[in-house]
């Protein structure tokens, strides 16, 4: 899937691109599987701005993805791939055997007509999702489940891929894309491929208002505010940072430890960073 980029006509359009998205089969939705999203801005459930720089952009609708991927046994038939707002991944809207229909993350290379299965006895093909246990080392997966039932979380976004590198007892050792080896149980699902559409990452925005569409607001450097609003800040003229790099609130920015979860350092064998 190529990058497409735009004649210079003006300074927003110099240097911008955009995904050619000659891969897509449908131009709209199927309805039974979405719901509207009300956009939040960054507020949690008491109103708070927990997120900041997030607001505006343009009204999306979601898409009921299947994570899970739990019809098992039953083959499915790719029917389109469309263009989901909500993930930079594309998504594949499959027809069970049965007549139920369900979206899938897209896996690259799946083409509309192709058969996807889940279960210990899908086929070793992008798209089929099986267990730990019945995938070949060396073989690039997604949508990991990390709790077995729960459905996929890791390794979902737009051309990502990890690695099941061994197996020891009850766990499988997965290489993650940020390099960091961790330990998950052998029942978990995976589905066999990478994430569709690897040229996001290719893909220039080009200038602010296109920022704005997808509801990023404006960020301000801490160094050109006042000392009342940032550590950073105050000074004359341009001034230097002056000690450890700070949050707003004063906490250091850089190499402050805030993992909480110590109970699952037992599953991590390698850090993504020293």
């Amino acid at each position: 899937m190529p990058v497409r980029q735009y004649k210079p006509t003006s300074p927003g359009r110099r240097g911008m691109s955009v995904a050619s998205f000659d891969e897509l089969t449908a131009k709209r939705r199927y309805r039974p599987l979405s719901k509207p999203k009300k956009s939040r801005a960054g507020r949690n459930n008491r109103g708070k701005i927990t997120v900041r720089h997030r607001g505006g952009g343009h009204k999306r609708q979601y898409r009921l993805i299947d994570f899970k991927r739990d019809k098992i046994g039953i083959p499915a038939r790719v029917q389109t791939i469309e263009y989901d707002p909500n993930r930079s991944g594309r998504i594949a809207l499959v027809a069970y055997r049965d007549g139920e229909k369900r979206y899938i993350l897209a896996p690259h290379g799946l083409r509309v007509g192709d058969t996807v299965e889940s279960g210990p006895d899908a086929a070793i093909r992008p798209g089929n999702a099986l267990p730990l246990t019945h995938i070949p080392f060396g073989m690039d997966i997604h949508n990991i489940e990390l709790h077995i039932g729960r459905g996929g979380a890791l390794v979902r976004s737009a051309g990502a891929s990890a690695q099941l590198m061994a197996r020891e007892g009850n766990y499988g050792v997965v290489r993650m894309p940020s390099g960091e080896v961790r330990r998950i149980h052998v029942r978990c699902l995976a589905t066999i491929g990478r994430v569709s559409n690897p040229d996001h990452e290719n893909v220039s925005i080009g200038k602010a208002g296109r920022s704005r569409w997808m509801g990023r607001r404006p960020t301000v450097r801490g160094s050109v505010m006042s000392p009342a609003d940032h550590p950073h800040g105050g000074g004359e003229a341009k001034s230097p940072i002056g000690g450890q790099p700070k949050t707003p609130w004063g906490k250091p920015a850089m190499g402050y430890r805030t993992r909480r979860r110590k109970y699952t350092n037992k599953f991590i064998l390698r850090r993504r960073t020293r």
